[in-house]
């Protein structure tokens, strides 16, 4: 998948940006789709404008996908400053309470609906204090506002916010993926490209099938039905290769040899074992 063609992969692809502070991910988002004069891009998950990081954009037809990507696990690094003398024990200890499924109410500045939720947090580690600045480590349930995480762990502890936030994982895009670049980086490699060399470009296009590939379990079917699975027909048995099974998970991707077919759930219909969510046709 990844020897395709260029004129391919801005059809179908995505870019792990690393956003600077600032600039809002809309805008990333819009920057990216006039350097390729794309009728079409997205990013996968919100960053406030003053927090910086992993914001990976979908390209063309790839913007179908963001439901299958924007509700994974996300990770932080970023400093929390207290409001008081707090020592060490007693701010692991308010840590402490945090962890795990919590009840959170959006702030008020948010885009959605201020109504208490639940949220993960899998981990708070505290890597390094300096006075009143906690920097920290977080791993969190999508949708979760760490900027009100900071706040309501300094409740207890005569007060906290957060002074600084980076994304450095979304899903599974991370900031240590090798084709993870800044907006400088990006701009040199349009300009080369515009000149006529796209090998640049190709490195830092990820497929968007190989991506469904680590989010979504897959079966392959043979070839005999190719043509009307791509305008929509639902899946049934026969159409599955002789050893592949259905997988447990109720929402999967279906592959021919190696090309990307779609995504499907199953169903509970007699003949029909699964119908399409999307189709790349």
């Amino acid at each position: 998948m990844n020897q395709k063609p260029i004129s391919d992969l801005l059809k179908f692809s995505i870019i792990n940006i690393d956003k600077p502070a600032g600039p809002t991910s809309f805008s990333i988002s819009e920057f990216i789709k006039k350097s390729f004069d794309s009728n079409k891009t997205s990013h996968f998950g919100t960053l406030d404008p003053a927090v910086s990081g992993v914001l990976p954009i979908a390209l063309s037809r790839a913007c179908r996908l963001s439901d299958y990507f924007m509700h994974k696990e996300k990770e932080y690094v970023g400093i929390m400053r207290l409001h008081s003398d707090v020592s060490e024990d007693k701010l692991k200890k308010a840590i402490k309470e945090f962890i795990g499924k919590i009840t959170q109410l959006p702030p008020k500045r948010s885009r959605v609906k201020r109504a208490e939720r639940i949220r993960e947090i899998k981990k708070f580690e505290i890597l390094e204090i300096q006075g009143k600045d906690v920097l920290f480590l977080t791993e969190v349930q999508a949708g979760t506002y760490i900027r009100k995480l900071c706040h309501d762990i300094g409740k207890n502890i005569g007060g906290a916010h957060m002074f600084e936030l980076r994304r450095t994982r979304a899903g599974i895009f991370s900031e240590k993926d090798k084709n993870f670049i800044d907006l400088y980086e990006f701009e040199k490699i349009i300009e080369e490209y515009k000149k006529g060399n796209d090998s640049l470009l190709k490195k830092i296009l990820i497929p968007a099938e190989e991506a469904i590939l680590k989010v979504l379990p897959h079966v392959r079917i043979s070839e005999k039905n190719l043509k009307q699975l791509l305008t929509g027909k639902p899946v049934t048995k026969s159409d599955l290769l002789q050893n592949d099974e259905l997988p447990k998970e109720d929402k999967f991707a279906i592959f021919c040899n190696a090309q990307f077919i779609g995504i499907y759930h199953k169903t509970n219909e007699k003949e029909i074992i699964a119908r399409a969510e999307f189709v790349f046709n």
